[in-house]
């Protein structure tokens, strides 16, 4: 039997959309807390706490805010996304310290990840 594509879909904000669009950020932070290990790890039966069997993800979706389906532009998709859990770079928005799960991607091919980064906006979408 083939096993099932699964996706992650992540929604950004601008400064970080445009920043991995670029090719400059190269991973992404989510809190370490209860919501986040509901998404990333699944609940055996009988056991009262998490354990770590981890979902794999085949692919990873970033979108800009909350794009319409049909989008595109709004949208950017990576293969084979791997989760740890460890700190983050500051210039990246992790908190010195504290631990993240880090999301890290197979990088795209050099003539995707070709785009300026003279017009990275600060403000939230």
């Amino acid at each position: 039997m083939k096993k099932k594509s699964t996706t992650l879909t992540l929604s950004l904000k601008r400064k970080w959309f445009d920043l991995i669009k670029s090719g400059v950020k190269l991973e992404e932070y989510r809190e370490y807390n209860p919501y986040w290990c509901s998404r990333f790890f699944v609940k055996e039966p009988g056991f009262k706490d998490w354990v770590h069997v981890r979902i794999d993800y085949t692919e990873l979706v970033f979108t800009l805010g909350y794009p319409k389906k049909d989008d595109m532009s709004r949208r950017l998709v990576f293969k084979n996304p791997r989760i740890y859990i460890r700190t983050g770079k500051p210039e990246w928005g992790a908190e010195p310290g504290k631990p993240y799960f880090v999301i890290t991607w197979d990088a795209p091919n050099v003539e995707e990840k070709n785009v300026s980064t003279d017009n990275l906006r600060e403000e939230p979408v």
